[in-house]
């Protein structure tokens, strides 16, 4: 561990791991928290799935969506991906002295919209106001409730064989969110902001292949899914050919210097499913319009344990790590 804190530690990388690992998770001792995922199943009258995180983006206001609409989807999708059903949030608001009322106006009302689509309610909540020059806006924070519907997603289910698919085109956010905070083609590339319950649903009604499910947000989908094979027997093979990339995307990354497979998505899903329901899975995804791009990406192997590994298009293989460092500060 370092001295300091520095944005590496806020990636999703490696540093952000090193963190958790050895200062979280020894110091919090509490089984919820083992499977490191966003969000926690939790025990009550009936099973429960908890989540909180907040949200610090910059600039607030993107293509695509602002800091409400961030908020609200990021809780919700956190659920989600844990197998429960989102149903309750708190909402919480730092904000910074001089910050407009119409802005203010504007991503509360993103957050009513967004909670609309998502069909979940804000119930409880706090604001604080930090004198200028505190703070950075606005902040916000938001925890969800949600009743667990769908047990037992894993890493630790994946098996030999299964299919790794990925809802729809990747790096989307972190990009869109780049190009905002320089000013550089703004409208052109829209983040992919949005709730996914009904797409998890889609795919996990009568889908008992489903191993587990994860939104690949910071670090993007190489770190997702290098955090579900490490530490185990089994490795991820994806084709560099079959991953969905707008050309848009793909256009600006390469303007900007970054990779795709380690941009933030905020509306997309990795899913890891056996073989046998593969097609199944893919078409629940693409009967609706936030899955319409989805693919099969790759799948789970014994031959590179512990590894992700991706298949050029030019024949040969790389291994992709975990995100080091900051590569885009402040996207969610």
């Amino acid at each position: 561990m370092d001295e300091i804190i520095t944005l590496d530690y806020g990636s999703g990388g490696k540093k952000t791991s090193r963190l958790i690992e050895r200062m979280i998770l020894p110091a919090l001792d509490n089984p919820a928290l083992s499977e490191l995922g966003d969000g926690a199943v939790l025990e009550g009258a009936e099973k429960l799935v908890f989540s909180t995180d907040s949200f610090v983006v910059d600039p607030i206001f993107f293509p695509g969506g602002d800091i409400g609409k961030l908020s609200v989807c990021g809780t919700v999708n956190d659920i989600a991906m844990c197998g429960g059903v989102p149903k309750f949030l708190s909402c919480s608001f730092i904000i910074e002295e001089g910050f407009p009322v119409k802005a203010l106006e504007k991503v509360i009302a993103s957050i009513g919209a967004a909670c609309k689509k998502a069909g979940v309610q804000v119930v409880t909540g706090d604001t604080k106001v930090v004198e200028k020059g505190r703070g950075d806006k606005i902040y916000i924070n938001t925890a969800g409730i949600g009743v667990l519907k769908y047990p037992g997603l894993s890493p630790k289910a994946i098996r030999a064989g299964d299919k790794v698919i990925v809802s729809g085109t990747v790096g989307d956010h972190g990009t869109a969110v780049m190009l905002a905070r320089n000013g550089m083609m703004q409208g052109e590339i829209r983040s992919d902001c949005a709730p996914l319950n009904a797409l998890a649903e889609a795919v996990l009604s009568g889908n008992a292949g489903v191993r587990v499910l994860r939104d690949p947000t910071r670090g993007g989908v190489a770190t997702t899914l290098n955090e579900f094979v490490e530490d185990s027997g089994l490795g991820i093979e994806i084709e560099e050919d079959k991953i969905p990339v707008r050309p848009q995307v793909q256009a600006a990354c390469e303007l900007l210097g970054l990779d795709p497979l380690y941009c933030a998505n905020e509306g997309k899903l990795l899913c890891v499913v056996a073989p046998e329901d593969t097609e199944k899975a893919l078409a629940a995804m693409k009967s609706l319009p936030e899955g319409e791009n989805a693919a099969v990406i790759g799948s789970v192997s014994a031959r590179y344990p512990g590894k992700l590994v991706m298949n050029t298009v030019f024949g040969g293989s790389r291994i992709l790590q975990k995100l080091t460092g900051a590569q885009l500060p402040r996207i969610c």
